[in-house]
């Protein structure tokens, strides 16, 4: 099994997760389209109850399979990736079947008292099964990554992406007849079958390139794996305490804007509406560059295990400075672009470019989530994951409170859930970089800042430039296509002239290397 280094393990994940990215969007345009805001506000208002039990289900392994993966790999203990692997089996097979059943179970009370929209039952009935799906894969995963082969999980993900578009529009023209809560039960029935077909995939490579055998002795095994277990608990539970804070809000978030939206004098239904341009348009848009960051933080983990295990300070502060570069240029762009250019983008994505003020308003903040989430693989990689989680916690109370104060006051209505949801981001990251100041001392250099905003400084004025000659023509999809490659390109030169990629970097390309 081929083990790849940190930027190349991570340039095969920033691939797949552009490939998986784009089709992602094609899935919510054909969604979008074809239910409507409505239909999309039922379809996101489900989706936070699924991300809660699937948080609750796995318990935080995924990074603690990895981290611990990669240091028995380090020191070739395959009995010890075996106990690893048949511990996280169990736990995250009896807790998905557990939760599965409770999800079913309680699905009435959420969607009729919590939602308050009795057709969001459908689409949380329909997503239930793919519970324990997620759960094994996300072992399988983690075991991937302690092995620091990215390959597995990235064509997995291509996969699923490719199933998921190729049955949605087919369950949604079914369903839509019935009633636009049997069609958003539909777009959740094409997430499980990507899921399993992904799940099916993954296995087939386990088995194909595994160095042991899972069955073999498995309670024999399971029996003598108590430290594994305590190991495995000791990242997974702090980690958890993280992943629940953001599930937790995530499921918190869709029942107190439909409250606070209430008191406000909005009515249900123009509440769902809202609610789905600004999660089902605006923020896909805002988390479309986190594929990048997201990429790091995984790669991020065993790299860092492994730096710490050794007592290499300096190559771990490295590559939190490489990874907050890359995800500040990855996001600078994001920033620029959607902020001078949201109403045509939103228009010829989604036919309508109503939701242009809530990603005018929240682009220019969220250019601190692209950094946040390396900071916080760091942080788990370091063993500190208990800063992190109450980081996540002080961020999450700020944030809803916010929520619903600001939602429930009319002057200022939805907008509000938006100042929220970007006072929370930039809580999260500062605090995050407070944790790293104060637990080893790490910093981002002046000189760093000052390129940072001389990068955006330079691509805001000829963003603007640009933005002022695409006015005098007609709205065209094409025109605008190349004005944004235009910018895209005026970019790349303000990276290289700040030296935001280095040629050392550059060399570790495979591409490149073929011609250095």
């Amino acid at each position: 099994m081929s083990k790849q280094t940190f930027l190349k393990g991570t340039l095969i994940l920033i691939l797949a997760g552009m490939i998986t990215r784009f089709l992602g969007f094609i899935n919510r345009l054909v969604i979008a389209r074809l239910m409507g805001e409505e239909g999309i506000g039922l379809y996101m208002m489900a989706l936070p109850t699924l991300f809660l039990v699937m948080t609750l289900t796995q318990l935080g392994l995924p990074v603690a399979i990895s981290k611990r993966v990669a240091e028995a790999e380090a020191k070739k203990d395959q009995v010890k990736v075996k106990k690893i692997l048949v511990v996280s089996l169990i736990i995250t097979g009896t807790s998905s079947i557990i939760f599965t059943i409770v999800m079913i179970f309680l699905a009435p009370f959420v969607a009729n008292t919590l939602l308050t929209d009795s057709r969001t039952l459908y689409p949380l009935v329909a997503i239930s099964p793919i519970i324990p799906i997620v759960a094994i894969s996300s072992v399988l995963r983690g075991y991937f990554q302690g092995k620091q082969n990215m390959k597995p999980q990235s064509y997995a993900q291509v996969i699923e992406q490719i199933v998921r578009i190729s049955c949605v529009a087919l369950f949604v023209k079914l369903l839509l007849p019935y009633g636009v809560e049997f069609a958003a039960a539909g777009a959740m029935f094409s997430v499980i079958l990507g899921e399993f077909v992904s799940l099916l995939y993954m296995i087939y490579l386990f088995k194909r390139k595994k160095t042991i055998k899972i069955r073999y002795r498995f309670f024999s095994y399971l029996k003598s794996s108590k430290d594994t277990l305590k190991e495995l608990f000791s990242i997974a539970l702090p980690s958890t305490g993280s992943r629940m804070v953001g599930s937790i809000s995530n499921f918190l978030e869709p029942i107190l804007v439909a409250q606070a939206l209430a008191i406000a004098g909005v009515s249900t239904t123009l509440a769902t509406k809202q609610y789905g341009e600004l999660t089902g348009f605006v923020l896909p848009l805002l988390f479309l560059p986190t594929f990048i960051t997201h990429s790091l933080s995984i790669a991020l983990v065993p790299s860092i295990s492994e730096a710490d295990a050794n007592k290499n300070n300096q190559l771990i502060h490295y590559r939190i400075h490489q990874s907050i570069r890359i995800s500040f240029a990855s996001g600078a762009i994001a920033t620029v672009a959607l902020t001078l250019f949201a109403e045509p983008i939103l228009t010829f994505m989604y036919g309508t470019g109503n939701a242009s003020r809530f990603l005018i308003l929240m682009a220019p903040f969220f250019i601190l989530l692209y950094i946040q989430a390396p900071l916080q693989a760091t942080l788990q990689a370091l063993d500190l994951a208990r800063p992190a989680m109450w980081n996540s916690l002080i961020g999450t109370i700020v944030k809803l409170s916010a929520l619903f104060v600001l939602a429930s006051n009319e002057k200022f209505g939805i907008m509000g859930v938006a100042i929220a949801m970007s006072v929370g981001v930039i809580l999260v990251t500062i605090l995050h970089l407070g944790s790293l100041r104060k637990l080893i001392n790490f910093y981002i250099p002046i000189k760093d800042i000052i390129k940072m905003i001389l990068l955006i400084l330079f691509t805001w004025g000829i963003g603007s430039l640009l933005k002022n000659i695409y006015a005098f023509f007609d709205p065209n999809l094409i025109i605008f296509f190349l004005t944004l490659i235009a910018l895209c390109a005026f970019y790349v030169f303000f990276l290289f002239i700040l030296s935001f990629i280095t040629k050392e970097e550059l060399k570790q390309i495979p591409i490149i290397q073929k011609w250095v």
